[in-house]
């Protein structure tokens, strides 16, 4: 057996397809798009990110704007700058570019964004609305990972899933939205791995999901027959981009699966700019 790619990129793609007609709309009936990025210092790697969200956005049309403050600024005028912004009625959502300088708390700061702005998902309430079963804006990478899953067209009830990699942003929402799904849902992590049991969970996932950030901790050979791979890391390693799991030796086992790269790196860039049309339109319907 080989799998059938997941290709992110054109998955990407029909989502900002679909998202343009939608854009047009919105323009029409006078609501605001913008997407506002906010980042602390400057930064190499930010700035790899930045450019691709001003790109992405301006090729849809939506508007971007980006602010880069003095990395000398403490907590709380950093707060302000973000609270300035969610009083802006022609920002439509908000972005906080990571990392932060040290000593600044990421959580604290993103809590501050307002919930209805916020289009990584990553404000507490926006968070816990999963936990209840009516997700509103999700974290982007958890978007792309819920994409992939869809685009296998597999239904997830009673399926054994497998999350290794409980980050609050990542391992912890996808967990829930599976479990929401019916998927009989495990999370593995660092103590799986430690007691030596991470190949004996992954040997029975129907549906396997990798973001851990460690190069090829996932065996080929463990792979399920016909199983689902979504892998979420991204490592370089010798000049290489690998993911999470050992891809030419999963590929011949799994039924479907994503590259590294070209698998959930695009398709979360395409829930950025989902969850701000998606925050254009909540804001559309409370001014209506």
């Amino acid at each position: 057996m080989t799998a059938k790619i997941l290709d992110g990129k054109s998955i990407a793609q029909r989502i900002k397809d679909g998202l343009k007609a939608e854009i047009e709309v919105l323009k029409k009936e006078g609501s605001p798009l913008k997407l506002a990025a906010v980042q602390v210092g400057e930064s190499e790697a930010s700035g790899v990110y930045t450019r691709a969200q001003k790109k992405n956005c301006e090729k849809l049309g939506i508007d971007y704007e980006l602010t880069i403050l003095d990395e000398g600024l403490g907590q709380k005028e950093i707060i302000e700058h973000i609270q300035k912004l969610n009083q802006d009625d022609s920002v439509t959502g908000i972005i906080l570019q990571l990392p932060l300088p040290q000593g600044i708390s990421a959580v604290e700061v993103q809590s501050k964004i307002d919930v209805g702005k916020d289009v990584e998902g990553v404000n507490p309430a926006n968070l816990g609305w999963i936990t209840y079963g009516k997700p509103r804006l999700i974290p982007c990478t958890v978007a792309a990972v819920m994409e992939l899953i869809k685009a296998a067209g597999v239904d997830l009830y009673g399926k054994e899933a497998v999350m290794v990699g409980h980050s609050d942003i990542v391992g912890k929402p996808v967990a829930l939205l599976l479990l929401n799904k019916f998927a009989t849902t495990s999370v593995c992590h660092i103590a799986t791995g430690e007691r030596g049991n991470l190949a004996e969970y992954v040997r029975k996932a129907e549906l396997l999901i990798v973001a851990v950030g460690k190069a090829n901790l996932v065996k080929g050979e463990w792979i399920k027959e016909g199983a689902i791979v979504i892998d979420v890391g991204i490592n370089r390693v010798e000049g290489k981009i690998l993911g999470d799991v050992e891809f030419e030796e999963a590929k011949e086992r799994a039924g479907w699966i994503t590259p590294v790269p070209g698998g959930v790196g695009p398709v979360t860039t395409a829930m950025l700019l989902r969850n701000t049309v998606m925050a254009a339109r909540k804001e559309e319907k409370e001014n209506g």
